[in-house]
């Protein structure tokens, strides 16, 4: 995510670093290049412009030229300035209302059926909710099919009524059925053109006035750059939206929507979609995605993901085992199943911090663990308790069963042993180097 930007603005740095003499020349060098660099993430030439003058006017007023480690503090002025630029803070939905109901709006093909059944199981699963789907996009048949099969996925309700072509009528019906069926969150799929158009705008309109909606979120591919920007502020003149869903953000090499939809339109990202699990939906923190950006990871993100996952006595009990070296291959495989849950797994390396930049070749894919778990499957109970047992014999055996080879085996059981290691430092407060190795056997 956003690797060119980066990559870029980590070369922009590289001047002010390490014994050299700071000068105004050098802060202007530097900012020429910070400047290039979100030219070339697709920012606009002008708020490249602006941002640059306020870190430059910064830089120089906070005494960078004398300070001791003149190269740190111009990161954290870019880090602040961007932070700021992408809106500051998280701000959350507004959720008032009996029920609350979310309107979502965008082009077609931006994620908006998707992201409504993925914001209602958001809204499900951690603000303890009772949505209901609604499916107005009545030009789209597969949208509604779509919704249908999301929402069984799920456990919601999905409301559509087949042969009403009127959507401001559907919506007002599926508020009116909420209503008197105790559901207390109601989210509003609508069509979606290819491009914007007075008939979508005004359709969207109609049902705006029909619902009152507490939110009206605004769907957007990031992937899209600058024309995502350009949709944005077309919808915004019209329906003005509380809100922005960015999607396919882990796709997005380059940040150009990311960095700059908030100061064209005035209007907050509030979540962006980070892969195609129904969980893949995160509250946007400007903060963190620039920590992100400039190579610092997102420690606080990746520790809220795994505390949604991990129970807190099984972690204790792991955690008594890795001190007593009693970690075997089934808590080894459990591991593995927790960690799978989180999320895309190079998005969450990428959330170590220096992992992103150490791993930037190394492909992680969500079947990483594939051959692992196969290999592990094919141990016996002994084996998988106590992994020192396996010996060349039962190797041959384990490669044989799980379709491998014994170099595999090899490089798994080194893997393990690594791990183990890697883990006792982790509660010691080191272990980076070690997760490094671990991700790298992944390949």
């Amino acid at each position: 995510m956003f690797e060119n930007l980066s990559e870029r603005l980590e070369g922009a740095f590289k001047a002010l670093k390490g014994n050299h003499k700071i000068t105004e020349l050098n802060i202007a060098d530097s900012v020429k290049q910070i400047r290039r660099a979100l030219v070339e993430a697709d920012v606009s030439f002008k708020i490249a412009k602006e941002f640059t003058n306020k870190v430059k006017e910064k830089a120089i007023g906070e005494g960078v030229i004398n300070a001791l480690q003149p190269g740190q503090m111009m990161v954290k002025i870019v880090r602040d300035e961007m932070a700021e630029l992408m809106g500051g803070q998280a701000e959350g939905l507004n959720l008032t209302g009996s029920p609350t109901v979310i309107l979502m709006a965008g082009l077609q093909g931006s994620g908006k059926t998707t992201h409504s059944a993925k914001l209602a199981n958001y809204l499900k699963r951690k603000k303890a909710k009772k949505p209901l789907l609604v499916a107005c996009d009545v030009y789209r048949p597969a949208a509604i099919n779509q919704l249908h099969i999301l929402g069984e996925q799920l456990g919601i309700e999905v409301y559509s009524e087949q042969g009403n072509n009127d959507p401001v009528s559907i919506a007002s019906n599926a508020l009116a059925q909420a209503k008197s069926n105790g559901i207390n969150a109601v989210i509003v799929d609508t069509a979606g053109r290819l491009a914007v158009d007075e008939a979508m705008m005004q359709e969207i309109g109609n049902i705006h006035k029909a619902i009152t909606p507490s939110e009206t979120l605004f769907v957007v591919d990031s992937m899209t750059g600058q024309d995502a920007v350009n949709t944005a502020k077309a919808f915004n003149d019209v329906l003005d939206f509380d809100g922005v869903i960015l999607t396919k953000l882990d796709g997005d090499t380059r940040g150009g929507a990311a960095l700059t939809i908030k100061s064209i339109v005035n209007k907050p990202i509030k979540f962006v979609g980070m892969g195609e699990k129904m969980d893949a939906l995160d509250v946007f923190h400007p903060d963190r995605m620039a920590d992100r950006i400039l190579g610092m990871g997102d420690v606080v993100s990746l520790v809220e993901k795994a505390q949604e996952q991990f129970d807190q006595a099984e972690a204790r009990k792991m955690s008594k085992k890795i001190a007593t070296d009693s970690f075997g291959f089934d808590d080894f495989m459990n591991q593995i199943q927790q960690i799978k849950k989180m999320g895309n797994m190079k998005d969450l390396v990428g959330m170590i911090p220096g992992m992103g930049k150490a791993l930037k070749n190394v492909d992680i894919d969500d079947d990483a663990f594939k051959h692992i778990e196969a290999m592990i499957n094919s141990m016996t109970l002994d084996e998988r308790q106590n992994p020192d047992i396996i010996n060349g014999s039962r190797r041959k055996r384990i490669a044989n069963g799980s379709g491998r080879t014994v170099q595999d085996v090899n490089a798994l059981l080194k893997q393990f042993t690594d791990m183990r290691k890697m883990m006792k430092m982790m509660q010691s407060g080191g272990g980076k180097r070690g997760m490094m190795n671990m991700m790298r056997g992944m390949r």
